[in-house]
């Protein structure tokens, strides 16, 4: 993992990095991401549908229009949630509440994991569904190159939304270094500061003598005689 800190992120209010953030994996991931879901729905819309000697245009998954309503609508969900979760990675660092990042690592990682599993659903279907097309009913030389690619990136898009789970659960785990936060954003708890140890030493010895001593030799009516 890249940073350190609360939830993968350092102090709040630091410097945003463009080239570090573009280097960064997850980036790197959430732009693989995104182009794997726009070459999914964009395959399918543009050639996912055929003619077939008449007006209606059918799917080319084996004429199942749920096989191509499922692509197009994951794909588009998958390229709006990369867009999203891109800016919340440059907003993250900025977010000085360690309850709301939290969140936002929780949301990514159901997310991530979810989508995850979507997407192998996606695959499994349209690859069951264009092995069970037959050339007969349609003319496969129309869309056949789109149909391979949904499929193909279908199988890419698994790949790079299990990697980005991977990344959330490791950010999850890397829990909250509570040092990186000033004392503003924690519930306000006075600082207690110890007293300094006392240098003052003290003794048990109690007095052998009353305070004042006096040596003088009184006389018998009580006063001191002079002395010449």
């Amino acid at each position: 993992m890249e940073g350190v800190g609360s939830f993968g992120a350092g102090r709040a209010g630091g410097e945003f990095d463009p080239v570090a953030f573009i280097k960064r994996p997850q980036t790197i991931l959430r732009i693989l991401s995104w182009i794997f879901s726009m070459a999914v729905f964009g395959s399918i819309v543009n050639e996912g549908y055929v003619n077939s000697g008449s007006e209606r245009l059918h799917c080319i998954f084996n004429k199942n229009y749920d096989a191509c309503n499922y692509g197009i609508t994951v794909g588009v969900v998958a390229f709006l949630a990369s867009i999203f979760f891109t800016v919340l990675d440059i907003y993250f660092p900025q977010i000085s509440s360690v309850k709301d990042r939290k969140k936002a690592v929780l949301m990514e990682m159901g997310f991530s994991g979810f989508w995850t599993f979507m997407w192998f659903v996606g695959f499994c279907f349209l690859a069951n569904q264009w092995r069970q097309t037959s050339p007969n009913e349609l003319p496969l030389s129309q869309g056949a190159d789109a149909a391979r690619a949904a499929i193909a990136f279908c199988f890419f898009s698994i790949i790079t939304w299990a990697c980005l789970t991977v990344v959330a659960v490791q950010k999850f785990l890397l829990g909250t270094d509570m040092t990186l936060f000033t004392t503003d954003h924690l519930d306000a708890k006075p600082n207690i500061q110890p007293y300094p140890p006392s240098t003052v030493v003290e003794t048990t010895d109690t007095y052998k003598s009353p305070p004042f001593t006096q040596n003088l030799q009184t006389s018998p009516k009580g006063y001191p005689e002079p002395t010449y």
